[in-house]
């Protein structure tokens, strides 16, 4: 399935996240409106041979992309794009419809990391740069963003750690657990920095999602958590010498 086929090689502790975003809803229970876990596929594999059921959970998170444009009648969900692009959209990300799915992805990831920033004093800001090794010439906050926004540019490990920490708070957030991740001391230090301004900024957006429906309250994490995995698999190839960013 189109810029989802790398989810057959993604970890399964990373694809059940992804699926009981599809299945739960924030209490736990199943979702009316859900399929996956009615199939055979899901009582073989869950939860931890998920990516044994790619397909089927793609098929999954395009369905509900479908709902978010009430056209299920068409016989099947939109484009992952479409998805991806009607999230963005939802939630304000400044993108270019025509960038490759990576930049989008890392621009709505860029998003919510930089509404968090609005939760934090100067202070706060200052100790982030210092704790991320980012240098910058002024610590005005105008100018701490702006150098956060360019080491976000760069890529590399920089862009997975922002996936990760992002990431790890929707999950905390509606999952009542974080990610599954290999003991990374930059990381972890990440992690408990933007903690608590990554959960404000999350907390915000769920009550707008709480009004707007159902179906972006399924969409938005899932795609997120598809931009966190996409950017650890890249990281990953990136250290192995075997990904090209023109690729």
């Amino acid at each position: 399935m189109k810029n989802l086929e790398f989810l057959k090689n993604a970890d399964s502790a990373d694809l059940q996240v992804l699926v009981d975003y599809l299945t739960k809803n924030k209490n736990g229970n199943f979702r009316a409106t859900e399929s996956l876990s009615y199939t055979q596929n899901y009582r073989s594999y869950y939860p931890n041979r998920l990516p044994c059921m790619h397909n089927e959970i793609a098929e999954e998170l395009l369905s509900f992309g479908g709902n978010t444009f009430r056209n299920i009648i068409r016989g099947g969900g939109p484009s992952y794009r479409t998805v991806l692009t009607d999230v963005c959209k939802k939630m304000k990300v400044n993108f270019n419809k025509r960038a490759s799915i990576e930049t989008i992805e890392r621009n709505l990831l860029e998003k919510i990391l930089l509404s968090s920033l609005d939760q934090m004093t100067k202070e706060q800001m200052k100790a982030l740069l210092e704790e991320l090794d980012i240098p910058t010439q002024s610590f005005g906050k105008q100018a701490m963003t702006a150098a956060l926004q360019a080491a976000i540019k760069k890529g590399g490990f920089m862009s997975y750690k922002i996936a990760v920490v992002v990431a790890n708070a929707i999950s905390r957030f509606l999952l009542g657990r974080g990610l599954s991740i290999s003991a990374n001391a930059a990381l972890t230090r990440s992690i408990c920095v933007f903690a608590g301004p990554i959960g404000w900024a999350v907390t915000a957006v769920w009550t707008i999602l709480d009004i707007a429906g159902p179906a972006y309250r399924v969409t938005i994490p899932a795609v997120i958590q598809v931009a966190y995995m996409r950017a650890k698999m890249q990281y990953k190839l990136l250290e192995q010498g075997e990904y090209s960013m023109c690729g």
